[in-house]
């Protein structure tokens, strides 16, 4: 078994004095989608933001591309090539699509904006006919796409996605998780974060149960499915 791309290992963090993550170890190999799944409160969304910084990680170690990344600050964790399209969008509704998805950019200081920005486009091409509209007043589809298009722009060698089907409805569900499918099939790593478990474990190479800030059941994505307590708790099969 090669490296992962992403290991983090025995991981703590906190909120004030409540352990969050309770010694978190999790691995993403280069052209995985892993998929984090669990209750509110189980600690996928704090997960997904231990590995950027905040909060800190007060045990353990977070590595990437085999370099520890644990102490580093978020922005320079952010030059390394990882991205995040977190839970609620947090878009800018002020700022216009195009100025949304400069903002991504600015990474790597905008160089070759406008051929990112074409390449994004073909992927969204709804925002594509939108790029003067502020974001604000797109609709919460066109809002989560946003966000993704603009973690893209960064051109990430993982991308970590929190929530993304988030009061979506039904069609709209359907294709997100086909433009995650695409960005895996055309080489992304991707972490993602659901409560659509069904869904997620569909796409997904290896799943990852987390209640209570740990981790229940870590296995393929297909052994999940099959899994019985997976099926009754999240999956809805009785």
């Amino acid at each position: 078994m090669t490296e992962p791309l992403l290991a983090v290992r025995g991981v703590k963090s906190f909120y004030g004095n409540i352990m969050a993550l309770k010694g978190v170890a999790v691995d993403v190999h280069e052209g995985e989608i892993v998929t984090l799944i669990g209750a509110n409160g189980a600690g996928k969304s704090t997960l997904m933001m231990t590995i950027f910084g905040n909060p800190r990680a007060r045990e353990g170690r977070i590595v990437y591309q085999g370099r520890d990344i644990t102490d580093l600050p978020t922005h320079e964790i952010a030059r390394l090539r990882i991205a995040q399209s977190p839970e609620g969008r947090r878009i800018f509704p002020r700022m216009t699509v195009r100025e949304n998805r400069q903002m991504g950019s600015e990474i790597d200081e905008g160089a070759h904006f406008e051929e990112d920005l074409a390449k994004v486009c073909a992927l969204f091409p709804v925002l594509a006919r939108r790029l003067d509209q502020r974001g604000g007043t797109l609709s919460g589809g066109e809002q989560q796409m946003l966000a993704i298009a603009r973690a893209l722009m960064a051109k990430p060698q993982l991308l970590a996605l929190d929530e993304p089907s988030l009061g979506l409805a039904p069609i709209l569900v359907k294709q997100i998780f086909q433009i995650i499918t695409d960005l895996n099939n055309e080489g992304m790593t991707i972490l993602l974060s659901e409560q659509n478990a069904r869904s997620a474990l569909k796409i997904a190479h290896q799943g990852i149960v987390m209640e209570t800030g740990k981790i229940r059941f870590s296995d393929t994505a297909r052994s999940l499915r099959e899994n019985s307590v997976v099926q009754h708790a999240y999956l809805g099969v009785d």
